[in-house]
């Protein structure tokens, strides 16, 4: 018998037909056995119904009644499943964020979580019962109803199974698992059978949109087994797991991630005095843009070109901000490019194998790509390049470093 907590997302409980499905397979995890605890999203479109009603009354709603609000689509969803389940002669209770009493601050849209009350959980538990429980939501210590912003239901799951010390979090979705890379981009591309959360993390943050990068951080700092499965097919999934295991079958690179996302500014001829990058990535900060990569190149005249990455929807207020530091600190010219992306392979493999980013700038150069940006990490090496040639550099590193898959019989 394992104590396993499952998070279902939005498409996964989307409708009544699914939700039907979805307490099917609970059931067969409870006949099993298992005591399962079930964290769910609200359907589908459901939250951004809720945002778009508000928003019919503000332009800028009031976020704590904002909060109250979009909790309910979790609410609606907690229910019917516990519902579905009673129906198929399975005992189930479903709880809101706050009967729960699932802790946060009250930084509302955006609360953290800061302590889980498991008594009524396990309670039910040892009744034999499985726990529904809302995802994406809380309360702070004045019992308002907070919400957990983006990812959160995932964060839930995750935060619970902490908590609780459960066997496994499973985060079901709408892929099997993760892959090498995007299946669209590299059709040759395999699924992962396990990886470390330390590559997950660097894969999310640099474009892999599996899973919430908060999600990540609070299974690996707890050390929650995390399993990536689709909510309706059968198949292993992907576990994310904090072993590194030293083996000869050890690849030296997991997975190769990219986003398009991305803007580049440079700033030409600035005088190179002590405390020019604050100068310039003060003011950009100020503003609340996050920057990405960085690179700084010192001329023989006593000046310094400095280019960084932002996010594509920050470039224009970036440009603005940067050509007002170019006019205080007297640079040459401001320029920007957002005809880029960045493209990044990682792996825990990286630490014990030599020449890997070689390797990768042979594989770019091969099919004529120029790197305009470096970025290394000890799992990580990232390079900007041109937007058009995103798919083909994709393709030839997933070839380079042997991760496309066997090719079956008959093809």
């Amino acid at each position: 018998m394992a104590l396993i907590v499952q998070k279902f997302g939005g498409t996964s409980v989307g409708s009544i037909e699914r939700i039907e499905q979805v307490a099917e397979k609970v059931k067969k995890f409870r006949e099993n056995g298992d005591d399962i605890v079930v964290v769910v999203s609200a359907m589908s479109g459901e939250t951004n119904r809720l945002i778009g009603l508000a928003k019919q009354i503000s332009e800028q709603p009031v976020p704590r009644e904002l909060d109250v609000m979009v909790s309910t689509g979790e609410q609606v969803t907690i229910a019917l499943l516990a519902m579905a389940l009673i129906k198929r002669g399975v005992p189930a209770v479903s709880y809101t964020g706050n009967q729960v009493r699932i802790l946060t601050d009250s930084s509302f849209t955006k609360a953290r979580i800061l302590q889980i009350d498991d008594q009524k959980l396990r309670t039910d538990l040892k009744a034999g019962r499985v726990v529904v429980v809302a995802g994406f939501q809380g309360v702070d210590e004045h019992g308002n109803i907070t919400t957990l912003g983006r990812g959160g239901s995932d964060t839930t799951g995750v935060a619970l199974a902490a908590a609780l010390k459960a066997d496994e979090c499973q985060i079901y979705t709408d892929v099997d698992g993760v892959y090498t890379t995007d299946p669209r981009v590299v059709p040759k591309a395999r699924r992962l059978d396990k990886i470390t959360f330390e590559e997950m993390l660097e894969m999310a943050s640099l474009g892999s949109k599996v899973l919430q990068i908060r999600s990540v951080e609070f299974a690996g700092k707890y050390n929650v087994p995390l399993r990536v499965l689709h909510s309706f097919q059968e198949g292993p999934g992907t576990l994310i797991t904090i072993d590194e295991e030293e083996s000869m079958e050890q690849p030296i690179i997991s997975g190769i991630a990219f986003n398009r996302d991305e803007a580049k500014l440079t700033i030409r001829g600035v005088p190179d005095n002590p405390g020019v990058a604050f100068k310039i990535l003060g003011p950009i900060s100020g503003a609340n843009i996050e920057v990405d990569m960085i690179v700084q190149n010192i001329a023989h005249d006593n000046t310094t070109d400095f280019t960084f990455t932002v996010h594509r929807n920050d470039y224009l207020n970036a440009m603005r901000v940067l050509e007002n530091t170019a006019r205080e600190i007297g640079a040459r010219e401001v320029i920007g490019d957002t005809d880029i992306a960045k493209v990044s392979i990682v792996g825990v493999g990286m630490r014990s194998h030599a020449g890997v980013a070689s390797r990768m700038f042979e594989a770019l150069a091969k099919e004529g790509i120029n790197i305009q940006m470096i970025s290394t990490s000890e799992i990580k090496v990232s390079v900007v390049i041109e937007e058009k040639y995103l798919e083909l550099a994709v393709r030839a590193l997933h070839t380079a470093f042997e991760l496309d898959a066997p090719a079956r019989q008959g093809e």
